[in-house]
């Protein structure tokens, strides 16, 4: 990795923060260009201490703007001329989706759209991007593997991250683009999104409301830890896939899909129980919490599936990684941060 330019979408995210920093530590005289659009979907703050603590990297250069601005993206590139593109803006939620469809659209069709356009014109070893465990959709079939048909989506979101893998193959065969998309399997961890069940949960509860525990509590969650799901991105952008010909002397597309996941699903009931002693743990909440009081047992809502559960072989068999960070080190490490940034 000889002194490389690295473009980073979505650097002020949860994973795309945390990216920056490993790969900054891991080659402090590589450039590495962050874009993020800084939207408000949750609370701006947390983007802007995640930022703050990028500007310890010197080579690092951020740049706030919306990858759906296609003249932006084509600057950029035209710039820098990043040599390893990874893409983790986008517009995540599945409930959101329901409600604000257009956001969907935007970030992760058309903006996702201009990146591979960008790919295309100049010439990049390796484009990266972030797909989701929700294209399986209900899938019966457990462990989710990367050989399943993922036909059928039961939300726009994830009808936009398997249309980003479509897409992506469809360059990757055109113009001979090496792309990894990465399924990712609900990332929990400090500085997190609030939007996540994990971090509504503690923030309810800490103002003594009620949290609702969907599908009775019965849904099952393969929870991976952030560091986790870097560590798998990271290994993952130093070998694209190759490019090879085909017996009909057309390339065949340098194109590869991958899960990352803990590949140990989690009850969620098991998990709020681990959590509330985190947090207890953590001086978060008092010593003498009532959490029996605090939950109440729901049925299950739209757009939701009842389980999550990661296959990682190839990930094991390709990059010699799988996650590993156990579910109470994990909220451990959230409850201690958590109560560290809100004190």
């Amino acid at each position: 990795m000889n002194m490389k330019t690295i473009l980073i979408t979505g650097a002020a995210g949860f994973i795309g923060s945390n990216l920056v920093k490993k790969y900054c530590q891991a080659h402090p005289d590589h450039t590495v260009i962050g874009i993020d659009n800084m939207n408000d979907y949750y609370d701006v703050r947390l983007k802007e201490n995640r930022l703050e603590e990028l500007k310890q990297f010197p080579h690092f250069i951020f740049v706030k703007g919306n990858i759906a601005d296609k003249q932006l993206i084509e600057d950029l590139f035209t710039k820098y001329q990043p040599q390893i593109v990874v893409n983790l803006a986008a517009q995540a939620g599945v409930r959101y989706s329901i409600t604000n469809p257009d956001a969907y659209i935007e970030a992760n069709l058309i903006g996702f759209y201009n990146i591979l356009e960008a790919c295309r014109h100049h010439e990049v070893e390796h484009l990266v991007y972030a797909s989701s465990s929700s294209v399986y959709g209900s899938n019966k079939k457990i462990p989710y593997s990367t050989d399943d048909k993922v036909d059928n989506p039961v939300s726009l979101y994830a009808a936009t991250k398997k249309s980003n893998e479509l897409m992506a193959h469809a360059y990757s065969k055109l113009y001979n683009i090496p792309s990894t998309g990465l399924r990712f399997f609900t990332v929990y961890g400090p500085a997190g999104r609030p939007d996540m069940a994990y971090f509504g949960f503690t923030n309810k509860l800490v103002k003594g409301e009620k949290i609702q525990i969907f599908n009775y509590g019965n849904c099952k969650r393969d929870f991976t830890y952030v560091d986790d799901i870097v560590e798998g991105v990271y290994r993952v952008m130093m070998k694209a896939p190759e490019k090879q010909v085909g017996e009909d002397g057309l390339p065949i597309p340098p194109y590869a899909v991958y899960n990352i996941g803990n590949n140990q699903p989690e009850n969620l009931l098991d998990f709020v129980i681990i959590l509330q002693e985190e947090l207890i743990r953590a001086g978060v909440l008092p010593q003498d919490y009532d959490f029996e009081a605090h939950k109440e047992l729901v049925p299950m809502q739209a757009g939701d599936v009842p389980i999550t559960y990661a296959d990682t072989t190839a990930l094991e068999r390709d990059f010699g990684f799988k996650p590993s960070t156990s579910l109470r080190d994990g909220l451990r490490k959230f409850a201690e941060w958590y109560k560290e940034f809100y004190r």
